[in-house]
């Protein structure tokens, strides 16, 4: 039997440049399991501010926020969450009563998966890119007690800042980077991302990928980017973007609904996102 959609349904949403059906799929799913009147729909945007505004308007319970708005949307948030303010990065919007607080889940989600793969933080590493999914990723790390990174980007005035405020190094380019200094790398820019222009190529050079232990890419669609797959043939540890979507993903539900799913439902859940998004 269909859902039915009425008058006190509670709508849910994302904003991204590239929107996707992971999201949709993903919350969609719960709250058909869970009997919950809600629904999420995916959306872009040419307007951010006026975005934002609607969705304390129209009482938008929720809203995912992607790249590249991560940064750009916090001048039209009323509060931001603790997660936010060290690294100024959102992804996350809640509307309660028309009053718009702001979170980071993606770090969220990275913190834990630090753990669950138990990084050592010893291990150096080389983030690259200086976007608002950096300055999460970077905080998580900083907040797990690593002390030896180094942040490549081509945006000097980013790159330099986004290191200086966590006493990392910045380099304009990863090549010029040591192999012992290299052993977990992150890429967080577009590169390999579904749709995009740099969707066939390697976030990093094949030998820096060769050189390194551990692989991550946030980068969620494909499930696999051009760099996973090419490190998972050497038999690296690898991390992935599908990784953190999905974790940072239940971290919402639960800002939206206040109900966390236990880990069988979420494995469903994300079973069933990932087919035909």
């Amino acid at each position: 039997m269909a859902r039915i959609i009425n008058k006190d349904t509670t709508v849910c949403m994302s904003l991204s440049a590239r929107p996707s059906n992971f999201g949709t799929r993903f919350h969609n799913y719960l709250y058909e399991k869970l009997d919950l009147n809600y629904i999420y729909k995916a959306f872009t945007t040419n307007n951010l501010k006026d975005a934002i505004y609607g969705i304390k308007a129209l009482a938008i319970r929720g809203c995912a926020i992607s790249m590249p708005y991560k940064q750009a949307c916090i001048e039209f948030i009323d509060e931001l969450d603790q997660s936010v303010t060290s690294i100024q990065s959102v992804n996350t919007i809640v509307n309660t009563n028309h009053y718009l607080k702001a979170y980071n889940t993606d770090y969220i989600a990275v913190a834990k998966l630090i753990e669950s793969n138990q990084i050592n933080n010893t291990t150096p590493f080389v983030i690259k890119g200086s976007g608002g999914m950096a300055n999460a990723v970077i905080g998580a790390f900083y907040d797990a007690g690593f002390k030896s990174g180094i942040i490549a980007a081509r945006n000097q005035q980013k790159g330099e800042a986004l290191a200086k405020r966590y006493d990392y190094k910045w380099l304009r380019n990863e090549l010029d980077i040591p192999p012992e200094k290299a052993q977990l790398i992150i890429n967080v820019t577009p590169i390999g991302m579904l749709g995009g222009v740099e969707a066939q190529e390697l976030a990093f050079p094949e030998l820096m990928i060769q050189q390194a232990d551990i692989v991550f890419d946030v980068v969620a669609l494909p499930i696999e980017t051009p760099m996973i797959k090419y490190a998972r043939n050497l038999n690296k540890k690898i991390i992935s973007g599908a990784d953190v979507m999905v974790l940072q993903a239940v971290e919402q539900f639960v800002l939206y609904t206040g109900i966390r799913p236990d880990d069988e439902l979420i494995k469903q859940a994300a079973d069933f996102a990932r087919q035909n998004i």
